[in-house]
């Protein structure tokens, strides 16, 4: 049986000469750069966003049905697992935003000089920190 990957590296210039496509870089022949891995955690904190939006509705509808079903939520989000699927939900919304603020920028054509990105990625991190550590402070603070 012939190996049908041959097949799919040859095609035609716009001439009509045969040439051999080029191979698409993958991860084993480039290193991760910070856009890569920013762009990795972008999609990843997208994901886990959704998950965690499932625990906020658990806590409503467990509102809504009575205080025995709100009791019993609160008392999985009082624990410290509660607490650190929460911390992690705030800091993959904080991230979520500041990367999806960067690739607006990006849409409207900002940001593609290497320095401008390197700097970007580096701002997009420090603004998560910052506002994830600022929201639990407070919030801690006013409970």
């Amino acid at each position: 049986m012939p190996d049908i990957r041959d097949a799919l590296l040859v095609a035609r210039d716009s001439e009509g000469r045969l040439i051999r496509r080029p191979l698409s870089p993958h991860l084993q022949i480039y290193r991760p750069q910070i856009t890569t891995v920013l762009s990795i955690f972008h999609r990843l904190t997208g994901i886990a966003l959704s998950v965690g939006t499932l625990l906020f509705v658990w806590w409503l509808v467990a509102a809504a049905t009575g205080p025995e079903a709100y009791a019993r939520a609160q008392g999985f989000i009082g624990s410290p697992i509660g607490w650190l699927l929460l911390f992690g939900w705030t800091l993959a919304l904080f991230y979520h935003l500041f990367a999806g603020m960067r690739h607006l920028a990006w849409d409207a054509g900002y940001g593609f000089q290497k320095h401008e990105y390197l700097r970007s990625g580096q701002a997009v991190v420090i603004a998560t920190v910052v506002c994830t550590l600022l929201a639990w402070i407070v919030g801690l603070a006013l409970r």
